[in-house]
């Protein structure tokens, strides 16, 4: 299997606080990889530390050869990033968010258009263009935030509780619009998640609490290497006893 991206061994404080205690976790090429955690366990803490809103304080984040501390630009040139907060501007229209983000990366008007007409059709959002972006329900406008994502063709697209505050509805529609990317464009996703509903058996999984990485591996294997049935039940086991090693569960 091959590794996208490979954090190794990062650590983060806030003063006295350890926010990320060690953590080693690396993303398999083309998947859909699925960091659980419950509110507080680090998971944008990490995500900061990916996007560099946060320098490195110890331990290394590299993309094959390009390491984040050494050429940090040439790292987030290959990332696409969805935060837990919208990040668009109401007042302006869906392609206007778009031009805007696609501009910041270089793309020409004429590109960006291009790019954006593609996204937006296969997001179901073509006749939404012209729609100012406080219009849209929050479904949409999280479809708005992915194709803003994908406009200048990253390798790893980085989803942050991307689901956070939707319906059932528009949340599974969300999920299954990121698993269609990795499987048709074998594109590398991250997906941020506390609602284990979002993930399968067969999914990477790393489970994050407290700012330690607890499992990591395929879902279905470490659900035996843990000897739980579900990962609903190996994620309580492991997040309601702070003292089980990471040793336990990880293969």
């Amino acid at each position: 299997m091959t590794l996208a991206l490979q954090i190794d061994r990062v650590s983060h404080r806030y003063g006295q606080r350890l926010a990320l205690d060690s953590i080693s976790i690396g993303l398999l090429q083309g998947r859909f990889n699925a960091l659980l955690g419950p509110n507080g366990a680090g998971k944008s803490t990490l995500f900061a530390l990916l996007t560099r809103l946060y320098r490195v304080q110890r331990g290394e984040i590299r993309l094959g050869d390009i390491s984040i501390d050494q050429r940090p630009r040439a790292l987030l040139a290959k990332l696409g990033v969805v935060f837990q907060q919208s990040t668009l501007d109401l007042d302006l229209t869906v392609m206007q968010n778009l031009e805007y983000h696609g501009a910041l990366h270089g793309l020409s008007k004429r590109e960006i258009r291009r790019r954006a007409e593609a996204e937006l059709e296969w997001l179901g959002l073509a006749d939404r263009s012209k729609d100012k972006v406080r219009s849209l329900n929050g479904g949409h406008r999280r479809r708005v935030e992915i194709a803003r994502a994908l406009l200048h063709r990253p390798d790893i697209l980085l989803l942050d509780e991307a689901s956070a505050g939707l319906d059932v509805s528009s949340r599974q529609a969300i999920n299954r619009a990121v698993r269609t990317l990795c499987e048709e464009r074998g594109l590398t996703v991250l997906w941020a998640t506390h609602l284990l509903e979002e993930v399968s058996l067969d999914d990477p999984v790393v489970i994050l609490h407290r700012g330690r990485v607890l499992a990591q591996g395929i879902g279905r294997e470490v659900c035996e290497a843990g000897e739980q049935p579900t990962l609903d039940a190996l994620f309580d086991r492991l997040t309601s006893n702070p003292q089980t090693r990471e040793a336990e569960v990880r293969l």
